[in-house]
């Protein structure tokens, strides 16, 4: 049948759960816990860090038209004279260019100078809408050109190259009619 079990002592059974028992540990052993507090409050600072350095930039589109090149390489018919405007933002003012010449100033007609000088410190846009409604109106063939094509200096302000394209999209006297709807940005004027 069954073996006889044997008793331990008092001793033995002292022993046993001595050697069971869950041992305390010190504060100096880990017991082998990985502690990420001090991690945590690294990452937390450097997050702070970047944050708090980081620079915020806004981005805005603004619809342009990209440069077309020129067409095959057959012979090219006969063309109706176009205005091919050009506006050059300078130091000085607006200079312009159409059918080939530059705009004296003040929008009188082909001519040296600028078209449309400084008022004060500030450029006048509203001269340069009127001159380019003027200029669109010179002739009849000129009546569908929606093109226009504006160079500026990298020292620009980027607001003047904006006032400059509002001012020739649209007729100041109608808003509604469009006078140069699309913008092509040409090489700065040195």
């Amino acid at each position: 049948m069954s073996e006889p079990v044997e008793k331990l002592t008092t001793a033995q059974r002292s022993k046993i759960r001595r050697l069971s028992a869950p041992k305390e540990l010190g504060p100096d052993e880990g017991g082998g816990e990985l502690n990420i507090i001090p991690f945590l409050d690294i990452v937390t600072n450097v997050l702070m860090f970047v944050l708090a350095t980081v620079s915020t930039s806004f981005l805005t589109t603004i619809e342009v038209n990209a440069p077309k090149l020129g067409g095959g390489g057959g012979a090219r018919g006969p063309q109706a004279p176009s205005l091919g405007l050009n506006v050059l933002i300078v130091p000085d003012g607006l200079s312009l260019k159409g059918s080939g010449a530059n705009i004296a100033a003040g929008c009188s007609g082909p001519g040296p100078g600028i078209a449309i000088p400084k008022v004060g410190k500030t450029y006048d846009f509203k001269a340069l809408a009127e001159c380019a409604k003027k200029l669109k109106a010179s002739s009849p063939e000129f009546a569908d050109e929606t093109e226009v094509r504006i160079g500026a200096n990298s020292d620009v302000p980027y607001r003047t190259i904006i006032d400059t394209m509002d001012a020739l999209r649209k007729d100041p006297a109608d808003n509604k009619v469009d006078l140069f709807p699309e913008v092509y940005f040409i090489k700065g004027a040195r």
